[in-house]
């Protein structure tokens, strides 16, 4: 008989994941040596290989991508049995692991995190911020509980649950203050400046100005909002930003903003998470949170200067 330990394939589903010891000894929070020791101790009670090892790489062997996908099976298998022991209690506690994509991230987060705080004080909050592919990923192998995200995502086994809609403004020098907002066919001619390849919001841009996602002529991408509104105070081009970043990314920026006439491009954010999950009911007391967190900073905008 195989003696295997959920240690063991902890550490394992780790370094699959990595594709490096000291990445995955660090996710892990051992030291490398004894991630290695305990790979190595794996591999002896499987009677082979499961990586492969170079100078510069490892990669999984064909036994070691067959053993990942069993393994991973079982590691969810495991954390739905603790999800289960937590969806009996009367009040969300323990662990909670959030995704949310970065453009969401910066503006609602702070409201959210303080929001369920004050509500659960025996919460403990894991946050992770990361594009759409990779939280869709992460949340089917079972390392999110749930994620906030742009909707739709059109994925059969997951739960969607719509929170709330925003419109997208646009963003130019300051010098164009007053002037004429463009239509999304003059926008088509302009140096639009985008989020980098990756960024659901990047494609949501390219589908209001009606821009095929395979031009790059005259396009700029940028890795975060911030940069790509510091480009525009800069004079190099335009941009859409949601309007729950306006506050804060158009504060230290010599730019103005404006509202696109009626239909106003506009996006659904929403929370998702596996249809399998106990956490079910937990996870609709938390997406209560996060859109009263989302109601009170528009609140706070409007009573703010917003855009015109």
């Amino acid at each position: 008989m195989i003696n295997l330990t959920f240690k063991q394939m902890r550490y394992f589903e780790a370094l699959a994941r990595h594709g490096h010891f000291g990445r995955a000894a660090d996710a892990c929070a051992i030291t490398q040596p004894a991630l290695s020791m305990q790979i190595k101790e794996l591999e002896a009670a499987l009677g082979t290989p499961l990586f492969e090892r170079s100078a510069r790489q490892i990669r999984l062997t064909g036994f070691g991508e067959v053993f990942a996908l069993r393994v991973r099976g079982i590691l969810r298998s495991v954390d739905e049995l603790e999800d289960l022991a937590r969806s009996a209690r009367d009040r969300l506690a323990g662990r909670l692991r959030i995704g949310v994509i970065p453009t969401v991230a910066p503006y609602l987060l702070p409201t959210i995190i303080r929001q369920l705080s004050q509500l659960y004080p025996g919460l403990d909050l894991n946050l992770r911020e990361t594009v759409t592919p990779k939280l869709l990923q992460e949340l089917m192998e079972g390392r999110l509980d749930t994620a906030i995200v742009a909707l739709p995502v059109s994925e059969h086994s997951l739960t969607e649950m719509a929170l709330f809609t925003e419109n997208f403004v646009l963003v130019r020098a300051a010098t164009e203050t007053g002037k004429p907002v463009p239509s999304r066919e003059n926008l088509r001619e302009m140096r639009l400046l985008l989020l980098e390849e990756g960024h659901c919001f990047r494609d949501q841009a390219l589908s209001f100005c009606d821009i095929p996602s395979t031009r790059s002529r005259e396009l700029l991408d940028g890795s975060s909002l911030t940069t790509l509104v510091q480009m525009v105070g800069a004079g190099i081009g335009v941009t859409l930003i949601p309007e729950m970043a306006v506050p804060v990314e158009t504060r230290s920026a010599r730019v103005s903003v404006a509202r696109f006439k009626e239909p106003q491009p506009a996006r659904t954010i929403g929370m998702i998470w596996r249809k399998t999950s106990p956490l079910a009911s937990q996870l609709h007391q938390v997406a209560t949170v996060v859109r009263q967190s989302a109601e009170a900073l528009y609140a706070a905008h409007a009573a703010g200067a917003g855009p015109q």
